[in-house]
């Protein structure tokens, strides 16, 4: 037990480091920690664990704390959710003070370009992870992850309508 939570405090503590756009722009990493590499969940459970997460009110974090729980119990949903928290947490207040303090220069105009493609790929690359869960893709886990990118990007519907139209429709369709 010791061991995975020691694991669990390394892994999930470098990925907060990387979490450029929040926790779900390391989805497809987590994933592939969790179940390809430690066989913590299997591809579903992983999917199921996301979507409990992201239906629950509260941070996008909150993936983790059940990806932890799942892997050690109670103890691994704690240190998950420190090691997600602490290291990128420790990392945004030092970096908020050098980009107050660099806030004319034109490096930081040029950073913050290079960066939005960096979290869309990383965000994408999520979502792909999502929607072929075990590596097989499913037409109909991609239509609705297609029909819902849509539906936000091109509507002012409300988020949370978008994402109850996609629950209703993934029962149908999945169920």
């Amino acid at each position: 037990m010791a061991v995975i939570l020691l694991e669990l405090a390394f892994y999930f503590g470098i990925l907060s480091l990387v979490s450029f756009g929040g926790i779900p722009a390391v989805t497809s990493e987590m994933q592939r920690l969790v179940v390809d590499v430690k066989g913590w969940a299997t591809p579903a459970e992983f999917v199921q664990l996301f979507a409990v997460a992201q239906a629950a009110p509260g941070p996008n974090v909150l993936v983790v704390s059940l990806l932890g729980w799942k892997a050690a119990g109670i103890a691994g949903a704690l240190v998950a959710l420190v090691a997600s928290c602490l290291p990128a947490g420790a990392l945004a207040w030092w970096v908020a003070g050098l980009w107050e303090r660099f806030k004319d220069s034109p490096w930081r105009a040029i950073i913050q370009k290079a960066l939005a493609p960096l979290v869309v790929g990383l965000i994408l690359s999520g979502g792909v992870v999502l929607a072929t869960p075990g590596g097989t893709p499913d037409w109909r886990m991609w239509f609705i992850a297609g029909a819902t990118a849509v539906a936000t990007l091109f509507t002012r519907l409300n988020p949370l309508w978008v994402l109850g139209a996609a629950g209703v429709v993934g029962a149908f369709l999945l169920g």
